[in-house]
């Protein structure tokens, strides 16, 4: 699910607060240092039972090709018993896989299997609300406050069913309960209470985090996370992370203190559980004690990430895409970086923020970028510092298709299509009747397959591989090697980063040049770079380019290729 960040202005550079480098207080597990994530829509994967919806069982076939991507952990999407009126992200009940999946045993399987790859495992964590349907609600609604046990204050209720929230949805009238509750998302998915910040005290029902039903709440949310890390899950994606806290204020100073006590003790009792935010303002949700923050895309307010690789209306068409990767767009880099550097800079002490090549909430690349184009975007987000996320289907090039809605993925859906393994009846993914599948596949003769870009060494699919298989072997191409733009100019397409590893010294240049003519950059900063030609080793991830320099007093400069990227082992 989407957070609903659009009800708050995005902070740009210069407004940026300057944390405290010492506000890491929590330990980050070391096995982040060298992570690539797999992002599996469990639905959507493969299913095993033939009913039309992938299952536990269906990743866990396919364990061994995971590995073979060179990935080291899984993000799996809700997997929870749920009605799935929003895919799964409307929880019924936290301690158990939803039938259509499987069961806990099937799950603690996965995590069994995958461990003996060495693959970690993170779930989805839906904290902010609840069904409808799951039990604490059903308590909480009933008319009678004897009837409500420990629960009557488990969501937010306003006194009667004609009192609303201002600045947030309420629903009522349509439970026993005098009182209107307040919803995160759709209106099935009641908020759960984690108080407020500066509570109205005209209004008794606002409380404080403080309060013993926020303190409640948290605690039941620690008792999720405790029964899956011992089931022998590594942690957790959050969903809506930031939504805990009502009205806070601007840096959302209560959820960060509510985060920092809900993980404290969890993170004592598993040091190397991990954790992922759906928040994309690092300087906050890093200092809540989360591990990574993912860079969105926030497409109503082009961020960096958005102008990288999504700036269109039209996610089918190529020529209507503005963003940097399509070779026709004439975008500069600079306006990704003066948005993505200041907050990679301000918290990389911190931890780790986290490119995605795409997800289950945003349009894959094609067919709007070719197939160059994103292997060009590949090899930039799969080296940049933090920890790279790849979404299933990604590697193999799996298109955005235009689909109605779908358990209320709208205009998601088309990004949620089935996973396509090969020429088989329906592209191999279920065995089930074409009708009965959870979503329809893809029915274009060159439907990209797994099998097919196995048999072709130049796919795609190895092309994927191979950078992240270049990024396993260098550690200055990992999560925490220090990153600097040493080439970025508003007339050219190139880009140029150094990443160092502070450790043994070694440094790597990554240069892409999206663009269609080929450009010689001069590089800045060369007193910080250690060139030496004789064992420099240049990487064509796409394309051609070689460092140049007239003499060795002379400064460095680069040629590259038009529709190219380079990494350059220095």
């Amino acid at each position: 699910m989407t957070t609903q960040h659009n009800q708050h202005a995005l902070h740009r550079p210069s407004d940026f607060v300057k944390v405290d480098q010492q506000a890491a207080l929590f330990h980050h597990p070391s096995w982040l240092r060298d992570a690539v994530f797999y992002e599996i829509y469990p639905q959507s994967f493969a299913d095993a039972n033939a009913d039309g919806i992938g299952d536990i069982q269906g990743i866990i076939q396919h364990l061994d090709y995971i590995d073979s991507l060179g990935v080291t952990a899984l993000w799996l999407n809700p997997c929870f018993t749920s009605p799935f009126q929003d895919a799964g992200y409307d929880v019924a009940d936290y301690l158990n896989v939803a039938e259509r999946y499987g069961t806990n045993d099937d799950l603690i399987e996965l995590f069994h299997q995958a461990h003996q790859r060495g693959i970690k495992v993170l779930l989805d964590l839906v904290p902010g609300h609840t069904s409808i349907q799951h039990p604490w609600f059903i308590a909480s609604q009933q008319p009678h406050i004897e009837d409500r046990g420990a629960y009557s204050d488990r969501y937010l209720w306003t006194n009667t069913a004609f009192e609303s929230s201002a600045g947030m949805p309420t629903i009522s009238g349509t439970t026993p309960r005098d009182g209107s509750y307040i919803v995160n998302f759709f209106a099935f998915q009641p908020a759960l209470n984690y108080g407020f910040c500066n509570p109205d005290p005209a209004k008794s029902w606002q409380v404080d985090i403080n309060a013993s039903a926020p303190t409640a709440t948290r605690e039941a949310m620690r008792e999720v996370m405790r029964f899956w890390l011992n089931a022998g899950a590594d942690g957790f994606r959050v969903d809506m992370a930031d939504s805990l806290v009502k009205n806070d204020d601007t840096e959302k100073s209560q959820t960060i203190e509510s985060w920092r006590r809900m993980l404290a003790p969890i993170k004592a009792q598993f040091p190397e559980a991990a954790f992922v935010s759906e928040w994309s303002r690092p300087w906050q949700s890093l200092r809540a004690g989360f591990d990574m923050d993912f860079y969105l895309d926030w497409g109503w307010v082009p961020n960096g990430y958005n102008l990288l690789t999504r700036r269109t209306e039209h996610q089918l068409s190529h020529d209507h895409d503005a963003s940097y990767f399509n070779a026709d767009s004439a975008q500069s880099p600079l306006a990704f970086l003066a948005d993505w550097q200041p907050q990679y800079q301000n918290t990389k002490a911190l931890g780790y923020f986290s490119f995605i090549t795409s997800n289950h909430d945003s349009p894959r690349m094609a067919p709007r970028l070719t197939d160059t184009e994103r292997r060009i975007a590949f090899a930039l987000l799969l080296l940049m510092p933090g920890v790279p996320f790849l979404y299933y289907g990604d590697e193999i090039g799996m298109r955005m298709q235009e689909l109605v809605s779908v358990e209320g993925g709208y205009q998601r859906t088309g990004a949620r299509t089935p996973m396509q393994w090969n020429a088989k009846p329906n592209l191999g993914f279920s065995a089930a009747p074409a009708e009965q599948l959870y979503l329809p596949i893809d029915h274009e003769n060159d439907a990209p397959t797994v099998a097919a870009q196995e048999a072709d060494t130049a796919s795609i699919l190895h092309c994927v591989r191979h950078i992240i298989a270049v990024r396993h072997a260098n550690r200055c191409l990992q999560a925490d090697a220090d990153t600097q733009v040493v080439f970025a100019d508003h007339n050219q397409r190139t880009l140029i980063l150094l990443r160092t590893d502070s450790v043994s010294g070694k440094q790597a240049l990554i240069a892409v040049n999206p663009g269609r003519h080929a450009e010689t950059c001069e590089l800045n900063g060369t007193n910080t770079l250690s060139y030496d030609p004789a064992t420099a080793i240049v990487d064509a991830i796409v394309g051609s380019g070689n460092i140049q320099q007239q003499t060795p007093q002379a400064p460095l400069s680069l040629h590259i290729e038009a529709q190219s990227a380079l990494v350059i082992l220095l």
